[in-house]
């Protein structure tokens, strides 16, 4: 994006209500914040759904192994491979996530009413409310979420990159306003 539109865009989506943040990016991010984004996708919810399915069938196996009958055990091996695999999975993204974020320099935050601004040392991006018309709050930080099933596109605002505790509040109105949170 050419330098002065973005310079453009960001005066625009001044507001009344304005929340700064600045920051770099680390995996402690972005590992919450893909953690909420699945348990808010389709995709995410089928791991949830097999992993359980798999636990059933473990303690199924387990009974009829106390009962003294003959089972299997490929069970318990799905179940030794898979959950290690599943909670392991948002942080290895997040690894790679951050690894690209790392090469955008500091990331300089403007939230509005209209929308927000991400600047970094290598491109501005403006968003509208309806790019990301959704949001999930963690310990660490905001999560806005894309419309689709999958909630492919998300931004992460961590509340550390707020100036004052203050700001989080302001930050957390703004996005109750213009949000839905899941």
């Amino acid at each position: 994006m050419v330098e002065g539109q973005g310079a453009a865009q960001q005066q625009e989506l001044q507001g009344t209500d304005t929340v700064e943040l600045e920051y770099r990016p680390t995996v402690g991010d972005f590992t919450p914040a893909l953690r909420a984004r699945r348990g808010v996708s389709k995709a995410g919810r089928r791991q949830f759904w097999l992993l359980g399915g798999v636990t059933v069938l473990v303690a199924l196996e387990g009974a009829l192994a106390l009962a003294g009958e003959n089972v299997s055990v490929l069970p318990l091996i799905w179940l030794l491979l898979f959950a290690p695999l599943m909670l392991l999975t948002p942080w290895l993204q997040a690894r790679q996530v951050q690894r690209f974020a790392e090469c955008q320099g500091a990331f300089r935050v403007t939230v509005t009413d209209v929308g927000l601004t991400v600047t970094t040392d290598n491109s501005t991006v403006a968003l509208n409310w309806v790019a990301q018309p959704r949001y999930r709050e963690t310990t660490g930080a905001f999560v806005m979420l894309s419309p689709d099933k999958n909630a492919v596109g998300f931004t992460v605002l961590p509340k550390r990159a707020a100036r004052t505790p203050a700001d989080v509040e302001r930050l957390r109105a703004i996005l109750d306003r213009n949000l839905t949170r899941v």
